[in-house]
């Protein structure tokens, strides 16, 4: 990194100079770097996606948000993809799941954060959300319990490298996460992912999207959901609280295929 560049960071400039990366020609990726978009999660999500399917030289991936509501985030999501296809070569579709009618029926324990949320809310406006998505975007509408099962089994799409779970209820989550874990499912050997509850004061890990975690990672299938360790890695705000809320979906069995490398790295020694 340049001098000018670490400077940039420093506290004393770093508000200054994202508001100028906000308005010049710059990378995807020193966009998402500084939080100069509206979703900087949902950028970095798309971009690492682009960057696994080169790594296993792919020319496509799928980007998934599971729990659309009103459409804000899908439509953000289907605008950084264009963006990163562009940028990148990579093809990128985009898939939102979602009842369209809201929460579904709670659980009926603490599991679903009764004190939190109600059947019903975040119902969708359909046909005004539809009317704005193009070709690239498919919503599929229904309980995830059915339509993932479905999705996997006869949908025809690239392998996921990005996913977003805002379903806010432990048992629709769990649910949704099959989608890395179904017989036959398509995903890169790492999926970024995105959780939009696990943070908050009333979150712990006995209900809702971390207990859902919990379960998927004690299942015995091989792929292991983790933080995403070292994001906030030389970042100009590591303090911003959606780095905390992003993941790794690791296809440990996938991982275990790839051939070692050829080369062998070494430290010279310094003089």
């Amino acid at each position: 990194m340049s001098i000018i560049g670490r400077i940039a960071k420093e506290p004393p400039f770093r508000l200054l100079a994202g508001a100028i990366v906000r308005i010049l020609p710059v990378s995807l990726k020193t966009k998402a770097e500084w939080d100069a978009v509206a979703r900087p999660n949902y950028l970095m999500g798309v971009l690492y996606a682009a960057s696994q399917a080169k790594e296993e030289d792919r020319k496509e991936a799928s980007v998934v948000e599971m729990g659309v509501a009103g459409g804000n985030g899908l439509l953000a999501l289907e605008s950084y993809s264009a963006a990163v296809e562009k940028e990148t070569g990579v093809n990128i579709q985009v898939w939102g799941f979602d009842t369209g009618q809201g929460l579904t029926k709670l659980c009926g324990d603490h599991r679903d954060h009764p004190d939190r949320y109600t059947e019903g809310e975040y119902a969708m406006e359909k046909f005004q959300l539809t009317s704005r998505l193009s070709s690239r975007t498919k919503l599929i509408l229904g309980d995830v319990a059915q339509t993932v099962q479905a999705f996997v089994k006869e949908a025809s799409y690239p392998p996921i490298g990005f996913i977003s779970v805002d379903l806010d209820l432990y048992s629709s989550s769990k649910h949704a996460l099959q989608i890395l874990a179904l017989p036959g499912t398509r995903i890169l050997r790492r999926v970024a992912m995105y959780f939009d509850d696990v943070d908050s004061h009333v979150h712990h890990r006995w209900a809702g999207e971390l207990l859902a975690i919990q379960e998927f990672n004690e299942d015995r299938g091989s792929v292991k959901i983790d933080c995403w360790r070292g994001i906030e890695s030389g970042r100009p705000f590591p303090e911003r609280v959606w780095l905390k809320r992003m993941y790794i979906a690791h296809d440990l069995a996938a991982i275990s295929l790839v051939k070692p490398r050829q080369s062998k790295r070494q430290l010279p020694l310094i003089s």
